[in-house]
């Protein structure tokens, strides 16, 4: 589509918008939109940010830098001026139906985890850690990993012989860091076969138990608690059951670390588009949320927020996928590779323009003798 051609009423509109967040269509710069096909603005006017993403995979647009373009967008608030109404069933389905139950706990497992381990070996750092990386000192993906898992552990202040419980423990970097640099036993539970079998395989030798298992079937006791980057499947639904989980699991005396990303606003539908091509039936929860479920079960000793390590993080493992890509091109075609692309940098993006934020918590059950200590 060229510029001298006419313009649709939805083509203006969309211009017009778009504008307002200094992005041009068919302009030159790096964020500006090339737009292939006039359909363009019809399905974001219709679907809004999931009609958006779907004309990318389909190949009806492009833009050199995806992260930029949805920067300028969440900081102009664009994504507040198209109506919602147009969106009323997703936001119907979500509001009442409960989409994180049993049955469902497998789905997000079996649709993003189970893709291929050495496609996320390709991605990831030597331990495959698909969460926030922390970067207050670190150079490197793998630096920046290795700070975020050690931060735990000190603030967890793990101990030699301690057993630990990890909810949601991925490929098990976390419990392989904490058993070798901290010596304690962690037990790790999993909606993911390929992370199960993976994690199993290749740490035979240290002392660590890895479950395929939902988190709601954990009935024994561990001297810490921690769950990193498991929180957004949960839902809002089953927050206070997955927080009585956790109470009745950790010892009287003992820490629960939470690592999750959090948005701003307690919307009711999580992103259309995330929800049905990335992660199936996840569910930002807002902090008046994860406060809420937390109450009178837990103390709030401390909370940090490092989102903006989220934006390099995700930025270096775009970069990764972009180098390994040629492997496995083949096998996952190009509508995979712009659905990817544009998952890893439309995070970017709304990463820096601190619309979702990545929080820590550290909860005790009764609080902690003379306070506990802050550690960065």
């Amino acid at each position: 589509m060229k510029n001298k051609k006419k313009l649709s009423n939805a083509g203006k509109f969309v211009k017009d918008l778009l504008l307002q967040a200094d992005i041009q269509i068919n302009g030159s710069r790096p964020w500006d939109m090339q737009v292939h096909s006039p359909k363009v603005f019809d399905r974001i006017l219709a679907k809004a940010n999931l009609g958006l993403g779907e004309a990318y995979m389909e190949g009806l647009w492009d833009c050199e830098r995806l992260d930029q373009f949805f920067n300028k967008i969440l900081r102009a608030k664009l994504d507040q001026k198209i109506d919602p109404k147009k969106l009323l069933m997703h936001h119907i389905r979500v509001r009442f139906l409960n989409l994180q139950t049993k049955k469902r706990a497998f789905q997000v497992g079996e649709q993003h985890y189970d893709l291929g381990n050495d496609f996320y070996e390709s991605m990831l750092d030597s331990r495959m850690t698909y969460t926030c990386g922390y970067w207050k000192e670190a150079q490197t993906l793998e630096d920046a990993q290795a700070a975020k898992l050690d931060l735990i552990c000190r603030k967890l202040q793990l101990k030699p012989g301690m057993r630990v419980l990890d909810i949601g423990c991925g490929w098990g970097s976390f419990m392989v860091y904490a058993a070798e640099h901290y010596d304690v036993h962690c037990v790790g539970v999993t909606i993911s076969k390929e992370q199960a079998q993976y994690a199993q395989k290749k740490y035979p030798h240290l002392n660590l138990e890895f479950r395929l298992q939902d988190y709601r079937q954990i009935n024994e006791k561990f001297d810490c608690i921690v769950s990193v980057g498991m929180f957004e499947h949960v839902g809002r639904k089953n927050h206070r059951h997955y927080m009585e989980v956790a109470h009745r699991c950790l010892k009287d005396d003992g820490l629960f670390l939470l690592h999750t990303i959090g948005k701003n606003i307690a919307h009711f539908a999580p992103d259309p588009w995330i929800d049905r091509y990335i992660f199936p039936n996840g569910d930002l929860p807002a902090l008046s949320q994860v406060t809420r479920a937390s109450e009178g079960l837990f103390v709030t000793e401390d909370l940090h927020n490092f989102g903006a390590d989220y934006d390099t993080t995700l930025m270096a493992w775009y970069q990764n996928f972009e180098a390994s890509w040629s492997q496995f091109e083949p096998e996952l075609g190009e509508t995979f590779y712009r659905m990817w692309r544009y998952y890893l940098l439309s995070c970017a993006g709304a990463f820096r323009a601190r619309e979702i934020q990545l929080w820590q918590f550290v909860f005790s059950k009764n609080g902690v003798e003379d306070g506990y200590r802050k550690i960065t």
